[in-house]
């Protein structure tokens, strides 16, 4: 049995070999190296690739069967390895990896962007009214639970209250810091109008950042009451880690901070510069249209960045872990996968 897969998965990579472009293809594992920050900048590229939105039906299922076909070493002569990394992108951009099912469009990572973008404009129009600081806080927030409840982890069953818990925390968060903020800004009575207007465009950063943390901590709580999996580097189970667990989540609320910084610092600071060009003042109706294009490039910019800070696959030595975990393995060091 065992010469049986060893002979498939050759034939498999011989069959594959005709491209020199590409790096081998392995399956299941990032393209490029995630040692580096370039590397993994570059596999969030890929993995928030909006082109994937526009995959047919059709196309997506060739690329399951040519993925299927390799694992079974019966790929045809002259699929090149660049056909087979496109088609792991195409699965992964669509199909979630626990359950092999679609995830819609709106809330997959590919679509962040193009979704999330008229959202960001939202937030960071001038003049706001209590009504509509809370509508695109709410708004932002839903969109948000939405998208972390698609990509969840989906090995073990998570009740439904801990998916409500999170998302009521990070709307009650964002909305009262946000609207708190925006009372004591039209109280101020040092700042002119000018300035005013100016301080109230940086309101959404806080109220987000703080109700993505508070989202973080909600949501993923479990983990450290139980802990979660760490890996040697063979890809074995050591066991159950509470330390790793508070790693992990340090890591993704960082992320979740440093992700809405040039998405809502950037564009107010640019704007308050371009709205003082003759080509928006002798044009306002520009205003909106030039607006939504900074903040599409920012958020652009921002979401690979952010997710690129920490590997998906983190590294910890067995040391700074609890004492059965250190005795439960040789390796000096362990892995554990973060989240997003």
């Amino acid at each position: 049995m065992a010469d049986t897969a060893t002979t498939a998965s050759a034939a498999a990579a011989s069959a594959a070999s005709t491209s020199t472009d590409a790096p081998p293809f392995q399956l299941g594992k990032p393209r490029f190296q995630q040692t580096s920050f370039y590397g993994r900048f570059r596999h969030f590229l890929d993995i928030i690739d909006p082109r994937t939105l526009f995959v047919t039906e059709r196309r997506l299922r060739e690329a399951v069967q040519l993925l299927e076909d390799y694992k079974h070493g019966t790929l045809h002569p002259g699929v090149t390895n660049e056909q087979l990394w496109s088609a792991q992108k195409i699965k992964q951009a669509i199909l979630h990896p626990d359950t092999n099912e679609k995830i819609f469009m709106p809330f997959r990572m590919s679509g962040y962007i193009p979704f999330g973008t008229p959202i960001v404009v939202g937030l960071l129009l001038p003049n706001q009214t209590l009504a509509s600081t809370v509508f695109w806080q709410w708004l932002n927030q839903s969109h948000n639970a939405c998208v972390n409840y698609a990509n969840r982890n989906a090995t073990k069953p998570s009740p439904a209250s801990k998916f409500i818990q999170g998302y009521l925390g990070a709307v009650i968060s964002a909305v009262s810091i946000a609207v708190g903020l925006n009372v004591l800004v039209q109280k101020a009575n040092k700042f002119t109008p000018a300035t005013r207007l100016l301080v109230q465009r940086f309101v959404p950063f806080p109220a987000v950042a703080s109700a993505n943390i508070c989202n973080v901590v909600l949501m993923r709580y479990g983990e450290l009451e139980e802990g979660i999996d760490v890996l040697d580097a063979d890809g074995n189970l050591v066991g159950s880690s509470r330390i790793a667990a508070r790693h992990a989540l340090l890591e993704t609320a960082l992320t979740r901070v440093v992700l809405p910084m040039p998405i809502l610092v950037l564009p107010p600071i640019v704007m308050s510069m371009l709205e003082k060009t003759a080509l928006l003042q002798a044009r306002p109706r520009l205003l909106l249209p030039v607006q939504s294009l900074v903040c599409l490039a920012a958020f652009g910019l921002a979401l690979p960045l952010a997710i690129s800070l920490f590997p998906q696959m983190s590294e910890i030595e067995t040391s700074q872990l609890e004492p059965e975990i250190a005795r439960a393995t040789s390796s000096r060091t362990v892995v554990y996968n973060k989240g997003l």
